[in-house]
């Protein structure tokens, strides 16, 4: 990987417009890590990690990165690549709030969760992480299973063959994902403690 002539990696947090920026960019500098905010397609394509944070709405957010010329840009990332709550969804083909397409990288939809079945909706607060093939994945270096995690949000990703960790919330859904170089939290691993932060450390810092 490529490195600043302070031999630190080049992370780059991916600048929507509509993004929890603060939160993630102080979670890494309480790791030792300073992240650059960016809509540069040549400033993002040169990073060696890349975070694509977010809240709020899929087509908002879609709209911003359309805008700014970015979709094309994260297709084609090949260095590890983060997507942190809407930002994991973003990854997925499309999203059923607002109808709306997202940036097609991981082949599967976002859905609602069912009301018949859960009677709070949003998912909102600190729930269990079940890790799958904990040894295979070095993301989950040092948190264990059963893991506590926070979570806001109304629409998830089914549980699949990318999901690497499931949450239950009126059933299973994915938590952690992986396709190829593309990972995605659907908690908020800035707002979730040590292991949150180990989440993220693994990320930055692992082989992946």
């Amino acid at each position: 990987m490529s490195k600043t002539s302070s031999n630190k990696l080049q992370i780059v947090l991916i600048d929507s417009g509509c993004a929890n920026i603060a939160s993630v960019t102080y979670a890494l500098k309480r790791l030792g890590h300073e992240a650059v905010l960016s809509a540069s397609p040549e400033v993002i394509k040169q990073a060696d990690r890349v975070i694509l944070p977010g809240v709020g709405t899929a087509r908002a957010a879609m709209n911003k990165l359309q805008h700014k010329g970015l979709v094309p840009v994260i297709q084609n990332l090949t260095q590890p690549v983060m997507g942190i709550c809407l930002g994991m969804q973003l990854l997925f083909n499309y999203c059923e709030e607002l109808d709306t397409q997202t940036l097609g990288i991981i082949p599967d939809d976002i859905i609602k969760f069912d009301p018949a079945k859960i009677n709070i909706i949003p998912h909102m607060g600190w729930n269990r992480v079940k890790i799958k093939d904990h040894n295979k994945h070095p993301l989950f270096d040092d948190i264990k299973d059963d893991s506590h995690f926070y979570f806001v949000h109304s629409y998830h990703v089914p549980q699949g063959k990318h999901t690497i960790g499931q949450c239950d919330y009126g059933g299973d859904f994915s938590a952690i994902v992986q396709y190829k170089n593309f990972y995605g939290c659907q908690f908020h691993p800035e707002k979730s403690g040590k292991s949150g932060a180990q989440i993220l450390k693994n990320f930055i810092e692992g082989d992946l």
